[in-house]
């Protein structure tokens, strides 16, 4: 997709429209600088180390309940204030632990828990219901398109050819238990993916999504999404493919699945209402505050190539 074609220019204008997304007022009225409850470092909204909120936000933000776990494994040089792993953290905190590399859990090799990264091998969500592998082999996809200069570690666009595969499933539960997820500027992943323990997951990958994340990466293209707009798109795609989505519900990132009908009798099914929307909380807040300052269309990150 060309970021200056129409498509991409309307989803830029509204890029959360139709999603549920708490009103950011609370944080609106902070105005200064607060000591993090635990810490008693200076910070404005949350802690990005302790992963709470400032005192005077406690009780006010949004705090989501999610369906699997979350494992945030961090560069030890990826600067904390610039990440938007903290987001996870602070707002998901009992399904969210983030990790300093090359500190991470052992993890058991049972199939339930993936890492997010695309491969060769990689599957998309689709695939973990479908239990196949799409042709031809995202490898040969990849390095057809590969854009000069580009490093197939950032390229998340594994697309499903077969249409018979867009359909709800109806499953009783979800098919992974936990995520991890790799935190880092995209020239420094292939890093931390290279460690023995992470290769011996299985991997999956996502669908096409424009990023919105303001931080600018020389050299990566628009569709690498910042590590909150991952996590937002993954569980987008686990929930989705396993239950669609409720017919009061559509955004730009929703609108190609399927509604789930209120007269299908699958009572295990919970459509898709913006149950992970919040996860995008103080990132569509910092998104709208920088967007006051500045133009969209002159801010470099929005000006990467989409292919």
């Amino acid at each position: 997709m060309n970021p200056k074609s129409p498509e991409a220019r309307n989803r830029d204008d509204k890029p959360f429209e139709g999603m549920i997304i708490s009103s950011s007022e609370v944080v609106e009225k902070l105005t200064s600088r607060s000591p993090c409850p635990r810490c008693g470092k200076s910070r404005m909204y949350f802690c990005y180390t302790c992963f709470v909120p400032v005192t005077s936000l406690e009780g006010q933000i949004p705090v989501l309940k999610l369906p699997i776990k979350v494992d945030i494994i961090k560069h030890r040089r990826e600067i904390d204030g610039k990440s938007t792993s903290a987001h996870a953290a602070v707002l998901a905190p009992q399904d969210v632990r983030v990790y300093v590399y090359p500190d991470m859990p052992e993890y058991v090799l049972d199939g339930r828990t993936v890492l997010l990264y695309p491969g060769a091998e990689a599957k998309t969500v689709q695939e973990l219901y479908t239990c196949k592998n799409s042709a031809p082999s995202y490898s040969e996809l990849l390095l057809a398109t590969l854009p000069l200069g580009y490093n197939v570690g950032t390229l998340m666009t594994k697309v499903l050819c077969d249409t018979d595969d867009d359909r709800i499933h109806h499953v009783a539960k979800l098919p992974i238990d936990r995520v991890v997820l790799i935190d880092s500027t995209w020239n420094q992943s292939r890093g931390i993916y290279a460690d023995e323990r992470l290769q011996k997951m299985p991997k999956i990958v996502l669908q096409n999504r424009p990023s919105q994340f303001w931080r600018h990466q020389r050299g990566s293209p628009r569709w690498y999404l910042s590590t909150i707009e991952a996590l937002h798109q993954l569980l987008l795609e686990l929930h989705l493919c396993a239950w669609g989505r409720s017919e009061h519900y559509c955004s730009h990132l929703t609108h190609n699945y399927p509604i789930h009908m209120t007269q299908d009798k699958h009572p295990q099914c919970q459509p898709y209402e913006g149950q992970y929307d919040n996860l995008l909380f103080f990132f569509k807040f910092l998104y709208e505050k920088l967007h006051v300052l500045y133009q969209h269309e002159d801010l470099l990150a929005y000006k990467r190539p989409m292919k």
